[in-house]
């Protein structure tokens, strides 16, 4: 719950919520949440919706998230776990009705698609490196990229690679 209460508020105790748009990170930590509540609920599973607060308060502090968007459908779907704190800082971002009048959030499976990958990047059998690239790319633009980058560079030291496979989603090796 203090962790909840600093998503909030910084170091010097202000009120720290903007209205700027979320990130889609942020976006797809909160409806992972709201669908794992929703489950948890509908099998009262009570204890790892707990769980499941907690991860997400989690990635939202490490993403640094102070959006009101994400913040208040978190409340609301905390609420009748966390009643009292939930209410709290419903009224200091500035509503005047109960937060038992907010309409509970709905889950968009969109958000938890994953449009790209941290492809491990291997040079003669050894992962040297991590890539994040499309999984819409083809093998040519893959290899194209990983070829660019600069840590994969230093290792291939001048030298054209006699082979490059890469398999979709899953890695990218060089071969010297």
């Amino acid at each position: 719950l203090r962790k909840l209460w600093r998503l909030f508020f910084d170091e010097q105790g202000n009120l720290n919520v903007s209205d700027a748009t979320s990130e889609p990170k942020e976006l797809k930590s909160l409806h992972k949440t709201i669908k794992k509540v929703e489950e948890d609920i509908d099998n009262l599973s009570f204890n790892t919706s707990v769980s499941a607060f907690m991860v997400c308060v989690n990635e939202l502090t490490d993403l640094k998230c102070n959006k009101r968007e994400v913040l208040e459908q978190l409340l609301v779907t905390l609420s009748s776990f966390a009643p009292h704190i939930c209410e709290e800082l419903w009224s200091k971002l500035g509503h005047t009705e109960s937060i038992t009048k907010a309409t509970y959030p709905t889950f968009n499976a969109a958000y938890l698609v994953e449009n790209s990958f941290s492809y491990p990047v291997s040079i003669n059998g050894k992962v040297r490196t991590n890539i994040d690239m499309e999984l819409s790319l083809d093998a040519a633009a893959a290899e194209q990229i990983v070829l660019a980058d600069a840590t994969v560079q230093k290792w291939l030291e001048g030298k054209a690679p006699k082979k490059v496979i890469f398999v979709k989603g899953r890695i990218v090796n060089i071969v010297l």
